[in-house]
């Protein structure tokens, strides 16, 4: 299997995971405070959001590319 079908099927597959799930989230540490031996943090819980025409744009791209890469063949 060639680069170009990789990089076609791993567009695909994030599209598809992406229309699915619509976005993800993570954990981030933000304030840290230390008084002798008590340690105190703050975390932060960031959302990001996928767009719909984003998921999308990247099953159309992996698709034509699937497509290319099997007539180039």
């Amino acid at each position: 299997m060639n680069t170009g079908k990789i990089v076609a099927i791993v567009l695909f597959v994030a599209g598809v995971l992406a229309l699915i799930y619509g976005g993800f989230s993570y954990t981030k540490d933000t304030h840290t405070a230390e008084l002798g031996s008590l340690s105190m943090s703050l975390r932060d819980r960031e959302t990001v959001n996928i767009p719909v025409w984003a998921g999308v744009g990247a099953i159309v791209i992996g698709g034509v590319l699937l497509i290319f890469q099997a007539k180039k063949s």
